[in-house]
């Protein structure tokens, strides 16, 4: 039987626990230095897993990244339900900002878009997360469609592509400041389209 890679440990018991321990020793690490700084070592003596184990399961840093992106893209995430369109993505936005803005989550979730940059595994384990949160996501869509704020045929993916990209071009392109107003612009104008009928499949 072959060794279990990163996303198919089996779970419970003591697995489960290590799993979870080099996870949390994961984030802390990317949260205090960053990708650039992000080392095994630094991972095991966070988790007290021994960096023999951390390389035999996990491969290295890029391998601890993906694993850690893919149990994320498992967990469930609060997705808005105001009552309107326009309501819910705002609220998105404000999840993102609020998000890169959290002095533990920001550094974590900059962390992760870099290690994907230059990382094929993290890149796909970075483009499952997204897929995941788009599933997430669509019910804004879906609902809005079902009260007649967007036409049938509305790509929920393309709807939330809209509302959240201009944020990610401003902290990881331009490096322009990534503030509330952004934040309000990007989703006015994904809701616009969204109702326009100019996101429809």
């Amino acid at each position: 039987m072959t060794a279990a890679g990163p996303g198919t440990v089996r779970p419970g018991g003591r697995t489960a626990r290590i799993r979870a321990a080099v996870r949390a020793a994961t984030l802390a690490e990317l949260a205090e230095r960053g990708y650039a700084g992000f080392t095994v070592d630094g991972v095991a003596a966070r988790s007290g897993v021994h960096k023999t184990t951390l390389y035999r399961r996990w491969s290295g840093t890029d391998g601890l990244i993906a694993d850690a992106l893919d149990l994320a893209a498992g967990e469930p995430w609060p997705v808005p339900d105001t009552g309107t369109l326009d309501g819910d993505l705002h609220a998105l936005a404000g999840l993102v900002l609020t998000g890169f803005a959290d002095p533990e989550t920001g550094p974590v979730a900059r962390a992760f878009v870099q290690a994907a940059a230059q990382s094929p595994a993290a890149a796909r384990a970075l483009h499952a997360f997204f897929a995941r949160r788009h599933e997430q996501s669509a019910a804004i869509v879906v609902r809005a469609v079902a009260r007649g704020e967007a036409p049938a045929g509305t790509d929920p993916a393309e709807v939330v592509r809209l509302a959240v990209a201009p944020l990610y071009y401003r902290l990881f392109v331009s490096g322009e400041p990534l503030d509330q107003a952004a934040a309000a612009r990007a989703a006015a104008a994904a809701c616009a389209a969204a109702r326009a009928g100019l996101l429809t499949t």
